[in-house]
């Protein structure tokens, strides 16, 4: 596919010989000669490179800069006389400036260098990705355990195919990261991952995050939009959480999976995807698809190989190989060589772990703090489950508001239960979803 450039000059001469020249060397290219006929393409398109007059009649092209440049690289065109706003146009973050009038050679040689850069940015963009992805799994997949070995050889068998996978196990046990490693051990691992979090989306919002939308699909939809299968094209999306998306939604996703085809929202179009499909639960959809809740020929479709993973607490061989990684890997550590005690570690390997590997990576970060300077972890430095049963209390140095005091009991509970969101849901009496909205509200992903 030709990669395409939007050209913004006013001078119809000048945009004509600019056009044709970009499209004699293989390029898609599409002359404007306003700000507002390129707002008009850029609501549909995507370019790859924008070249632009420094001034046009309209708007000012370097009030349009710093949006402009963080899509696709952007090349100034400026008159003999105004160099000046060409240097200014380079500190905003312009590709490269041409004086009028261009030569042909220089164009091609400028056109051609902005793209090279720009695809070798996104090379490199996407291999610190993807090291940073290997970094993550290897978090989970440190280990002797019997299960564990289970783990990696079902990967090393089912990734390189192209079934759907439905991965089952409890919050924290690293179902996210045996997807990504699915996606590395299969063809797709050049293409993107593309992580979907099921519970904090909004429902209004959902359809159009994963589907995309038209421009003029809804009020404030000004502009087109790709959604995540689409970002997804060649590689895998990972729809975390699958069985808190609602019934509407199923039957979309339904429709991808069985014809490969979808639309945009508020689109006539067709459109084909091409993504494998990975999804994740911690909770039981075949007794959901039973009462109703979840679509059951969605199910079968999601669940073409299921794959369980280990909560800790069946893998503890595994535990003092993922504290020694932990405390490697931990910046404060890096500095002062630390380990546990003896005693620590056999409270940590008997400890039960309900909130799995999450939960054992917080208890260690918070061990290593609370050991300062000491090069061994001791029992004292560990709290478990509610923070070790310390009494934590909340205060204000002034009248707090409904919404105040709603985050503050909700960042105990989270911290009362080690961050298990579905364990908080149960004991205030809500759904899950509501849980992650109120999370999303109050800022406190982090808890």
């Amino acid at each position: 596919m030709s990669r395409k450039i939007l050209i913004i000059e006013d001078d119809q001469v000048l945009n004509r010989l600019i056009a044709q020249q970009l499209t004699g060397l293989g390029f898609n290219a599409k002359g404007v000669r306003s700000w507002r006929e390129a707002d008009a393409y850029l609501a549909v398109h995507e370019p790859h490179l924008i070249i632009t007059d420094v001034r046009l009649a309209d708007a000012d092209t370097l009030d349009r800069l710093a949006e402009l440049v963080k899509g696709q690289p952007v090349v100034v065109l400026t008159a003999y006389g105004s160099v000046r706003d060409a240097v200014s146009a380079i500190k905003a973050g312009a590709y490269e400036y041409l004086v009028k009038p261009v030569s042909p050679d220089e164009l091609a040689l400028v056109v051609q260098r902005a793209l090279a850069d720009a695809a070798l940015r996104n090379d490199h963009r996407f291999c610190q990705q993807r090291l940073k992805a290997r970094d993550s799994t290897a978090n989970f997949m440190v280990g002797v355990s019997e299960p564990l070995q289970r783990i990696k050889e079902t990967i090393s068998i089912v990734g390189p195919s192209e079934v759907n996978v439905l991965i089952q196990g409890e919050s924290g046990s690293g179902k996210e990261l045996v997807a990504r490693a699915l996606h590395d051990s299969s063809d797709r691992a050049s293409r993107n991952f593309v992580p979907v979090d099921c519970c904090t989306l909004q429902e209004t919002l959902f359809e159009s995050e994963l589907f995309g939308h038209e421009k003029g699909a809804f009020t404030g939809a000004d502009r087109l939009k790709r959604g995540l299968i689409e970002g997804a094209e060649g590689g895998t999306l990972f729809l975390d959480e699958i069985g808190e998306i609602d019934a509407s939604i199923q039957a979309k996703l339904l429709r991808v999976l069985e014809t490969g085809i979808f639309r945009r929202l508020g689109g006539t179009r067709d459109l084909q995807a091409n993504a494998r499909i990975v999804a994740a639960t911690n909770r039981n959809l075949e007794s959901m698809s039973g009462d109703g809740s979840f679509r059951s020929d969605l199910f079968y479709r999601l669940s073409t190989f299921v794959l369980e993973v280990p909560p800790l607490r069946e893998r503890r061989d595994d535990i003092p190989y993922l504290i020694e990684h932990l405390v490697e890997h931990h910046n404060f550590s890096r500095r002062i060589d630390k380990r546990p005690s003896p005693e620590a570690l056999r409270r940590l390997i008997a400890y039960d772990w309900p909130g799995n590997v999450r939960e054992l990576k917080n208890v260690i970060e918070r061990a290593i703090i609370l050991s300062r300077d000491a090069g061994i972890i001791s029992p004292e430095h560990l709290t478990f489950g509610s923070l070790g049963g310390m009494k934590v209390t909340v205060s204000f140095d002034h009248d707090p508001t409904l919404e105040e005091l709603q985050a503050a009991y909700l960042r105990l509970q989270l911290q009362k239960q080690s961050g298990r969101r579905a364990k908080v849901a149960r004991v205030l009496d809500v759904s899950e979803r509501n849980i992650y909205r109120l999370i999303r509200r109050f800022g406190l992903a982090d808890v």
